[in-house]
């Protein structure tokens, strides 16, 4: 090979890696790799196998004793899946993953990267955000520590780590294609990291990792038309998930906070009507009399432009910013008014729960909560927060995360509506849910 053509060769390398033409030249006999890398980093990404029993008597054939008799279908089947989870806290076998992953498993064993099998117990999770935390009990564990996501860039390199298809760890490799996306109806909570290396069934709940292999991003879901990889995958960034953790460690679920406002995305002409050309941030449209957000005295109009000094960029932002932060937590808001800048402080208030069962006894152990203003969602339901293994509302069918749109055919959008509804009820509550992407009927008796 002519030294004109190596020179070239070596360039290319460099820049498939970051390197400039010149740290190559200087190095014609180097080899770049990402496997030293990748040697610390994969012991601490493993899969994670789940079992749950899924309860079937709630399909409407099975109310019918003919059809029972006939075909003898079982009340409960078992169900199986397959995911991927990241250790993050190796002393006190804390391993971060998705909550689709884990949701409704009886039995969640982990494999690590060494072949050890380790039976894992659920610390919590968070279905808004989709992020959960289990634990496992053993020595000689390797934990990936966390890198700052909010430093990310588009077109900074990345690598997943997962376990897609059941195939076993897998890694592959890409740039960030964009950040920041919201609003695809995936979660509650959105500010996903888009990359274009390979994410498949099986990756969720796995490392998307920078060069220097500190986790960014728990990877979380995929655009897939086909039902396959086309380059577009999502991951919860590092900042959020680590912030979400820490509180399900703390409380064994999120403890999120409201401030007590709905916002709008700020364009061009209200931008203009409201005195705030070029400035980003998310427009106040209402304040709710007494909340958090009242009481500092912010008022509809107002144009938010950060959050703890974090800037925001749209009406997403700032849902996922006040998300993030706990109840009872100090925030300072600065925001425009008329043209003028000024700041307020104000402490996030504890959006108000309601054990289900002070308002029907067939949803005993599940807890209720409204939809904060700010979320897409407002007005639409209210939520189901938590629902206590072996409970009622367990047996009935019910999860975290779903939405109970209507009681009886009775629209409902607050829980004193729901309360209206139960108290007319006649031993029997027929709920319409909403849960992901779909929505179905459910009755109680």
């Amino acid at each position: 090979m002519n030294k004109a053509l190596a020179f070239g060769h070596a360039v290319l390398a460099a820049l498939a890696f970051g390197l400039s033409p010149s740290a190559a030249a200087h190095n014609p006999g180097s080899h770049d790799s990402l496997a030293p890398m990748l040697e610390k980093v994969t012991p601490g990404v493993v899969n994670i196998a789940t079992r749950s029993r899924i309860d079937t008597s709630n399909n409407p054939l099975m109310a019918d004793p003919f059809f029972r008799h006939f075909f003898n279908l079982p009340r409960q089947r078992e169900s199986q899946s397959l995911g991927s989870g990241v250790i993050v806290d190796a002393e006190r076998g804390y391993i971060l993953t998705n909550h689709h992953v884990i949701d409704n498993a009886s039995q969640i064993t982990v494999t690590l990267n060494d072949g050890r099998e380790l039976e894992a117990s659920l610390v919590g999770s968070d279905p808004e955000s989709d992020i959960a935390v289990i634990k496992v009990t053993s020595e000689n564990l390797t934990e990936v520590g966390f890198g700052k996501s909010d430093e990310l860039r588009v077109g900074d390199y990345v690598v997943a780590i997962g376990n897609p298809f059941g195939l076993g760890q897998t890694v592959t490799s890409g740039i960030i294609s964009a950040l920041g996306r919201s609003g695809l109806g995936i979660e509650g909570y959105e500010d996903f990291i888009q990359t274009d290396a390979s994410i498949n069934p099986g990756n969720s709940g796995g490392a998307l990792v920078n060069v220097d292999g500190q986790l960014i991003g728990v990877n979380t879901a995929i655009v897939a038309p086909g039902g396959g990889n086309v380059g577009i995958g999502f991951a919860i960034p590092a900042r959020m998930a680590k912030a979400l953790m820490e509180q399900i460690i703390e409380f064994g679920a999120v403890q999120r906070g409201r401030l007590g406002v709905s916002a709008q995305n700020l364009n061009e002409e209200l931008a203009r009507a409201l005195k705030a050309e070029g400035v980003s941030g998310a427009v106040i449209t209402q304040v709710e009399s007494g909340s958090t957000a009242d009481k500092a005295g912010l008022r509809s109009g107002d144009v938010v432009t950060a959050v703890n000094g974090r800037e925001i960029r749209n009406a997403d932002d700032l849902r996922n910013s006040i998300g993030l932060i706990r109840a009872g937590d100090d925030i300072r808001v600065d925001a425009l008014r008329d043209g003028k800048s000024f700041s307020v402080k104000a402490r996030i208030s504890q959006q108000d729960n309601v054990a289900a069962e002070t308002l029907s006894s067939l949803l005993g152990g599940a807890t209720l909560a409204e939809i904060d203003a700010g979320h897409p969602l407002a007005g639409s339901g209210i939520y189901i927060k938590r629902v206590e293994p072996g409970s009622p509302a367990a047996r009935a069918g019910l999860r975290p995360g779903d939405i109970i749109s209507s009681v009886n055919r009775r629209e409902i959008r607050s829980i004193d509506d729901f309360q209206k509804a139960a108290a007319s009820a006649r031993g029997e509550l027929l709920l319409n849910i909403r849960r992901g992407s779909r929505a179905f009927f459910l009755m109680l008796r």
